[in-house]
């Protein structure tokens, strides 16, 4: 999944409410904690990469692949649009022989408003399947608090840092992998989760919208746009 502004607005508020000392005292003690060996690293400085966490995840996995279902599945409604308003256009255009001016242009006024519609609906579920592409990992990254909160915990951390921000740091204190392994263990693929039960995870694409096109789905006719 590609980075946007929204992704990196997202991961720096995140980690700018767990960046907090838990304890006195972190510059001072050192970045490595003498903690007792439970089985897992030991530093009070840890670093995670969201996008890795998010791409790895079974709830990142699960709304990747909807994403991706759900602009297939336009494509494939612009597609049967495109040839449907061919047709009409070329009828019309047949038919203007054996209309008056008058007649010909209510006909072509009320295909520019079918045409305008689509176009308004077109850009309704593409703005509303970015938006839930925007936020699943907003809201991946709230459910996975409570795990993350748990590592500083065992780890002994005091603050996680986003790993795309540390210009220097030891592999040791990156808990991504480990992370993944607990988010999985703890909320499987998120299907299905509830507000009451941890919160739900957003479907790729919230109610009522399909999704964009990708890249190189055919240019409708009459102007219908395709969604970037």
């Amino acid at each position: 999944m590609r980075r946007t502004a929204a992704g990196m607005t997202w991961a720096s508020a995140f980690f700018g409410a767990l960046a907090v000392v838990i304890g006195p005292g972190l510059l001072a003690s050192g970045a490595v904690a003498q903690a007792q060996d439970i089985g897992t690293i030991q530093s009070e400085i840890l670093t995670l990469d969201p996008d890795r966490l998010f791409a790895s995840t079974l709830v990142g996995k699960r709304l990747t692949d909807q994403y991706a279902a759900e602009r297939d599945r336009l494509i494939a409604g612009n597609r049967a649009l495109e040839v449907e308003l061919r047709d009409e256009e070329q009828a019309l255009t047949a038919a203007r022989g054996d209309m008056t001016p008058k007649q010909f242009r209510t006909r072509a006024d009320a295909f520019d408003d079918k045409v305008r519609s689509i176009r308004q609906e077109n850009d309704r579920k593409a703005r509303d399947l970015e938006r839930g592409r925007e936020i699943a990992p907003l809201s991946l990254m709230r459910m996975a608090e409570p795990v993350l909160v748990q590592l500083m915990r065992e780890t002994g951390g005091k603050i996680i840092l986003d790993n795309r921000q540390v210009l220097l740091r030891a592999d040791a204190i990156d808990i991504t992998d480990l992370a993944v392994a607990r988010v999985d263990a703890a909320i499987g693929d998120g299907s299905g989760l509830t507000v009451e039960n941890g919160g739900a995870v957003p479907d790729a694409v919230p109610e009522g919208g399909d999704g964009p096109p990708a890249d190189g789905a055919p240019a409708p006719p009459a102007g219908i746009p395709t969604p970037e």
